[in-house]
């Protein structure tokens, strides 16, 4: 068992929160009960995670996508009133980091993704790592797009979109960002990628990549960040003997 605000103290000291810039409010987002034993872990809190919580009897609920994003209407009502409700009714805390736990170079959404791959992390195109976002390695062998985008379907169990470069046959150099990130894909052909990995794709991300002359694989917002929270999750148990579940919501965006 550790004290609620504890817990918090020790996240936000681990993922440096304070240092981003974010979207969101990164940390406790709804309090619940003051003691927590019981951690369960997702990718975002939708209701359907939060029943989760509910049935399983969890203290804490950690997730990357929480709520109170930048420029979403203020007022409890509809949707995320009966989210909030579900919480409150249940004395069940809301913990949530979204751009810390992407950076974060042990547990982050990136770190997690690369090791997954296997791919050899050099650094970031956009700071250190820790806390750039665009991470950057290399294959173990020289590959190509097809056979990029079968070894990245194979590992995260979903088949991602595959947009080719035309003339570029060798993919040695790679960049990745989790998520929502494909407008960084000029950042990863200035740092020399041959691919970039991300979650989405844009109408407008076909044309750069072509343009570019940089591989680009979507691979699923959702499937690129199912990571970086389970590795959080697990620290916390290990760290403070906590008991922790991973609760995966299928999602196919």
């Amino acid at each position: 068992m550790i004290l609620r605000n504890d817990l918090v103290r020790a996240c936000d000291t681990l993922l440096d929160s304070a240092a981003f810039k974010d979207y969101t409010v990164n940390g406790l987002q709804v309090a619940g009960r003051d003691e927590v034993r019981r951690v369960m872990s997702g990718v975002t809190a939708c209701q359907a995670l939060l029943d989760e919580a509910v049935a399983w009897g969890a203290d804490l609920l950690l997730v990357h996508h929480g709520y109170f994003w930048k420029n979403e209407p203020i007022p409890i009502t509809g949707i995320k009133h009966w989210r909030i409700r579900t919480l409150l009714l249940n004395d069940i805390n809301l913990l949530a980091y979204h751009l810390p736990l992407d950076a974060h170079a042990e547990l982050g959404n990136n770190a997690e993704l690369g090791r997954r791959l296997g791919f050899r992390v050099e650094g970031c195109a956009d700071g250190e790592l820790g806390q750039g976002l665009v991470w950057l390695g290399n294959v173990p062998q020289a590959t190509t797009a097809t056979a990029l985008a079968r070894q990245v379907g194979e590992r995260l169990g979903r088949d991602p979109l595959l947009i080719e470069a035309p003339g570029k046959t060798r993919v040695q150099r790679v960049a990745w960002c989790t998520g929502g990130a494909q407008d960084m894909i000029t950042q990863a052909w200035e740092a020399g990628a041959d691919a970039f990995i991300s979650g989405e794709i844009s109408e407008r991300t076909t044309h750069l990549a072509r343009e570019l002359g940089i591989h680009y694989l979507a691979a699923g917002h959702h499937a690129t960040e199912r990571y970086g929270v389970q590795a959080l999750g697990g620290w916390l148990e290990r760290e403070f003997k906590l008991e922790h579940r991973f609760v995966d919501i299928d999602n196919p965006a």
